[in-house]
């Protein structure tokens, strides 16, 4: 009887005790192995934390083909404008100086509204490119795609929350192609009084790029036609050397004003008419034909994106890029701001 009790006793430890014990521990493991994943993943989110804009972290984008109004997180907008604005294979540092010159460029046009139910559009002509995450994944070689956007994402996000200011205030954060060696001073582009944090500054390796050099032949027809759109009673004697000719530059080697036969007019205004690619421009007449040999793509105003990504293979920081192309600028957070 006494065996049998005792058998009894192992059987029940066995069967029931056993398989309690070890279920216990193995809880236990669980829950210090869940744990340690938890805290992992917390330690990831923590440092993919989104920056806490106090203000400007959702603006209104003003889609002008379809006139729709959309809300959109900031940062989300940049990607789509920096990856509109900056090749992708331009250095990184290039990048992150695009992702800081675009959000203070936004948050310029939030504080000076120009459209009434939006804080900005999606136009270049306007305000800044803009191009949707999936067209411009399609513009892209299949096998880039990722690697660009992640590439894209990461300059926006390094940046995060960072203007340039001038006397505390967001500048009006103006960019273009190429200088063509030296950037332009507002006045001589568009008037006006100019702003102090915009001035001539030479950059360097810009000509290693194909946005330095182009040209435009015309026929002296081609160009009566293209003068007469603006000046209906244009009249050149294409005889006389000195009917077409530059007369004045400005300070960054733009052609200020030139001669068109019996009307004097703005480089910059023979640039539009004539469709230059900037108001950097020489001519030479030969064989009946005029020829623009033109240096740098855009305005010239602020900072150049070529000269920024020369800047950045030289091994200048983003900070320091636009120190160059601005003066007198500080780079701020955003919060730090009124």
């Amino acid at each position: 009887m006494k065996k049998v009790f005792i058998y009894f006793i192992w059987f029940v430890f066995i069967c029931f005790i056993l398989p309690i014990v070890f279920t216990k521990k193995d809880k236990e493991v669980s829950a210090i192995d869940e744990n340690n994943v938890n805290k992992e993943v917390g330690q990831e989110e923590n440092n993919e934390e989104p920056y806490n804009y106090k203000q400007y972290g959702t603006i209104k984008l003003l889609h002008l083909k379809t006139g729709i109004v959309e809300d959109v997180a900031i940062d989300t907008y940049l990607c789509n404008v920096v990856s509109a604005e900056m090749p992708a294979d331009f250095d990184i540092e290039a990048l992150k100086a695009q992702a800081i010159v675009a959000r203070t460029y936004t948050i310029y046009k939030i504080r000076n509204k120009k459209h009434e139910n939006a804080d900005i559009c999606d136009s270049s002509n306007c305000c800044q490119a803009w191009i949707s995450k999936e067209d411009r994944l399609a513009r892209w070689d299949e096998s880039l795609r990722e690697s660009n956007w992640n590439k894209i994402e990461e300059a926006v996000n390094d940046a995060k929350g960072k203007i340039i200011t001038y006397q505390n205030e967001p500048i009006n954060a103006f960019f273009h192609s190429n200088s063509g060696g030296k950037t332009e001073v507002p006045v001589n582009v568009w008037g006006g009084s100019g702003y102090p944090y915009l001035q001539t500054v030479e950059t360097s390796g810009e000509d290693s790029y194909t946005q330095y050099a182009s040209e435009v032949i015309l026929t002296e027809q081609e160009l009566l036609d293209k003068l007469k759109t603006k000046y209906s009673d244009i009249a050149i004697d294409f005889s006389n050397l000195q009917d077409i000719k530059i007369l004045e530059y400005t300070d960054s080697n733009r052609v200020k004003t030139v001669k068109f036969g019996n009307h004097n007019i703005s480089g910059v205004e023979a640039r539009t008419l004539l469709g230059l690619k900037s108001a950097n421009f020489s001519i030479t007449q030969e064989n009946g034909k005029i020829k623009f040999s033109v240096k740098g793509y855009g305005h010239g105003v602020g900072m150049s994106q070529t000269g920024a990504d020369s800047m950045a293979k030289q091994g200048n920081s983003a900070e320091q890029i636009i120190h160059h192309f601005y003066t007198d600028v500080e780079i701020k957070e955003v919060n730090d701001i009124v």
